[in-house]
C-alpha cells in the first residue's frame, strides 16, 4: 500500500483559491508577464501548510489605531506589484459597524447594503507599491471585519491576486476596542424582513436519505402541548453571481442544521434541553415540540449549530462548532412562532459552508446512508470543515486528519468548498488509502502536472462541476473562469496530466454514458485508482462500465487517448 500523502488543493496567494489557473487559460492572446514567466514573483499571504503559488500581486490592510464608537481612524491599503498589470481592480469592503468618512479621490463613491459599505478603484500597476488611504468611522459596537482584494481583471489568475483583512471588536468608549473577533457563539442577527438574493431551488431533489440525526435528537412527541417553530436563514455574499468589484448578496434558508430548544420550565429553575431536531431541507423550517410539566414555560430559546446530524460540520480555530441563539420567549404555552431567525452575521461564512455541503450531500452518488458507498450505515465518517474570520490556513484537505481547511473568503465560493469536499469524498471511497501523488505542488488547472495529480485534482474539480451542473470555476474573490474545453481549446495542455481535461471528461462520462456517477463511485469504492488511465482502461471494463466508442469519443474530445 502506498503511503498516504497530504492532498493540497491550491489557494492563490492571498486570493484563497482551490484551483490554480494562468492567464492564457482565459482564451486571450495576451502574453504572461515576464516576471510571472520567470517565476520571480514572491508574494505570499497563505499559511505555510498551503501549497499556494507565489503571486505577483498582494495587498495589506491596516488601521493606524483601533477606533471606538464615534471615533475615526485611517485605513491604509498597500497594493504591491511585482509585474506590470494594466487593469488591476482594488476592492475594499467595510462592515456595518464602520463607515467611510473620507477617501482618496480615485476610489468610487461608497455603496451601501446589508453587508456594509464598499468602494473600488481600477489601477494600472507597475512593479512597486501603491498606497490608498480611507478615513473610517466606528458607528456601532461589536465584531467587525475590513476586507481588501486586488486582482488582475483581465487575467484573474491566483498568481495575480491578493486578499487581506483586519478583524477588530469595536468598543463603546475610548481604548475599549480590541484586535480580533470572537464569533463562535452569538445572538441571531436582527433583520426586519427577508431581502433579495434567494436563488431558485433545484427543480428536482434527488431521492437520497437525509443525514442521520444527532444521537440525542428526538422527534416531536405525539401529545406535545408546546411547540416553538420558525425559519432559520443566512445572509451571505456569494462569488457565484458576483465579480471582482462586488459579490452577489444572498438571503437563503439553512438546510439540515442541528437545532436545540433550551428553556427554564419555571422561573429561577435550571436550564434544560427541551427538544432537538434539524432545520428542513430546502426551506430552513423548524418545529420543536415538548410536553411541559407546567401550564406555561418561563423562558425558552432556540440554538442552531453548524452541524448536520453527524454527517458534516464547520468548526472554528479551536475545533468548536459555531452557534447562533434566538431571542428568548417568555411565559409560553401552546405554539410560539419565532418567524425568521438569522444566523449571526459574524458566522455567515461558516453557515454558508455548511449549507453548501448540503448541496453535495443530496447528490453524492452513494448506495448507503454515508458519504461514500465504501462505508456502511452506522459506521459513517463525517466531513469536517475548519474556518474562522481572517484565516490564512487554507485551502487544502489532508489525509492524516481528514479535515478541510478553508481560508478567510473561501466559503464565498461554493465551488471551492465542494472541490475540497471532493478530495474528502475520494478519501472515503478509497477507505483512507491515497495514491502517491507527484509534481502537484504547485499545480495549475490548465497545465500538465503528472498523471496522479491530474487524476486527484481532476476528480475534485469534477465533483464541483457535477454538483452545480456547470464547468465554470468561481474563486473566493468573485472572479470566475469557464473551463469547458474540446480539441480546439487553446491555453489548456492536452492529456490526462492536465486536471481540466480529466475533470470535463469525467463529468461527460457520468452524464452522457453512465447515467450519473453512482456506478462510477461504487467502482472506485471497490478498486482505488492512481490515475485516470487506470480508472478508464483497467477498472471501468472490469466493473462493467462502458469504454466503447461513445466513451472513447468523450476522451478524444478532451484530448485524452488510450
Amino acid at each position: 500500500m502506498l503511503k498516504p500523502v497530504p492532498l493540497i488543493a491550491l489557494v492563490g496567494a492571498g486570493a484563497c483559491l482551490a484551483v490554480t489557473v494562468v492567464p492564457s487559460a482565459f482564451g486571450t492572446d495576451a502574453p504572461a508577464d515576464a516576471a510571472a514567466k520567470a517565476g520571480t514573483c514572491t508574494i505570499r499571504s497563505a499559511d505555510k501548510h498551503s501549497e499556494a503559488p507565489l503571486s505577483c500581486l498582494g495587498v495589506t490592510a491596516s488601521l493606524d489605531h483601533l477606533p471606538a464608537v464615534g471615533e475615526q481612524a485611517t485605513l491604509t491599503v498597500d497594493v504591491k506589484a511585482q509585474a506590470d498589470v494594466k487593469n488591476a481592480g482594488l476592492s475594499v469592503q467595510l462592515p456595518p459597524a464602520l463607515r467611510i468618512a473620507d477617501k482618496d479621490d480615485g476610489l468610487t463613491a461608497p455603496k451601501k447594503d446589508d453587508f456594509g459599505q464598499r468602494t473600488s478603484q481600477k489601477l494600472a500597476l507597475a512593479p512597486g507599491t501603491r498606497t490608498v488611504e480611507i478615513k473610517v468611522k466606528a458607528v456601532a459596537a461589536g465584531p467587525a471585519q475590513i476586507q481588501a482584494d486586488i486582482s488582475d481583471i483581465d487575467h484573474p489568475d491566483p498568481r495575480r491576486a491578493g486578499h487581506d483583512s483586519v478583524e477588530l471588536t469595536v468598543g463603546t468608549s475610548k481604548g475599549s476596542t480590541d484586535k480580533g473577533v470572537s464569533v463562535s457563539k452569538g445572538r441571531a442577527t436582527k433583520v426586519q424582513r427577508p431581502g433579495p438574493g434567494t436563488r431558485a431551488p433545484r427543480k428536482v431533489t434527488p431521492k437520497t436519505p437525509a443525514p442521520a440525526k444527532a444521537a440525542d435528537a428526538s422527534a416531536p412527541a405525539a401529545n406535545a402541548q408546546t411547540c416553538v417553530n420558525g425559519t432559520f436563514r443566512n445572509r451571505f455574499q456569494s462569488a457565484e453571481g458576483g465579480n471582482w468589484e462586488a459579490k452577489a448578496n444572498r438571503d437563503e434558508p439553512v438546510s439540515n442544521a442541528n437545532v436545540t430548544l433550551w428553556g427554564k420550565p419555571t422561573a429561577g429553575g435550571a436550564t434544560r434541553k427541551l427538544a432537538t431536531g434539524m432545520t428542513g431541507n430546502g426551506n430552513g423550517k423548524f418545529n420543536l415540540c415538548y410536553t411541559p410539566t407546567t401550564s406555561t414555560t418561563s423562558v425558552a430559546w432556540v440554538e442552531f449549530r453548524t452541524q448536520a446530524g453527524r454527517m458534516w460540520s464547520v468548526v472554528d480555530y479551536n475545533g468548536n462548532q459555531y452557534a447562533t441563539s434566538s431571542y428568548a420567549l417568555n411565559n409560553i404555552s401552546g405554539t410560539a412562532n419565532l418567524g425568521n431567525v438569522y444566523a449571526n452575521e459574524g458566522q455567515s461564512r461558516a453557515w454558508h459552508a455548511l449549507d453548501t455541503l448540503n448541496k453535495l450531500w443530496w447528490n453524492r452518488g452513494s448506495t448507503t446512508n454515508c458519504w461514500a458507498s465504501s462505508e456502511q450505515d452506522g459506521r459513517c465518517t463525517p466531513i469536517t470543515v475548519q474556518w474562522y474570520p481572517g484565516s490564512t490556513d487554507g485551502t487544502y484537505w489532508t489525509t492524516n486528519e481528514d479535515k478541510i481547511h478553508l481560508a478567510d473568503n473561501d466559503p464565498d465560493s461554493e465551488h471551492t468548498t465542494v472541490h475540497e469536499a471532493g478530495h474528502a469524498l475520494m478519501g472515503k471511497l478509497y477507505r483512507g488509502w491515497w495514491p502517491q501523488v507527484s509534481n502537484c505542488s504547485p499545480h495549475y488547472v490548465n497545465r500538465a502536472s503528472s498523471a496522479s495529480c491530474g487524476w486527484t485534482e481532476g476528480f475534485a474539480d469534477a465533483v464541483s462541476f457535477h454538483t452545480f451542473n456547470d464547468t465554470t470555476y468561481y474563486w473566493g474573490n468573485g472572479a470566475s473562469m469557464n473551463l469547458a474545453n474540446d480539441r480546439s481549446t487553446s491555453g489548456i495542455d492536452q492529456g490526462d496530466a492536465c486536471e481540466a481535461r480529466v475533470a470535463t471528461a469525467l463529468v461527460d462520462l457520468w452524464s452522457q454514458v453512465d447515467g450519473g456517477w453512482l456506478k462510477s463511485n461504487a467502482m472506485m469504492a471497490r478498486n482505488p485508482q492512481s490515475s485516470f488511465r487506470e480508472y478508464f482502461v483497467t477498472d471501468r471494463p472490469a466493473y462493467g462500465l462502458d469504454t466503447g466508442s461513445k466513451a472513447r469519443g468523450i476522451l478524444w474530445k478532451h484530448t485524452i487517448w488510450y
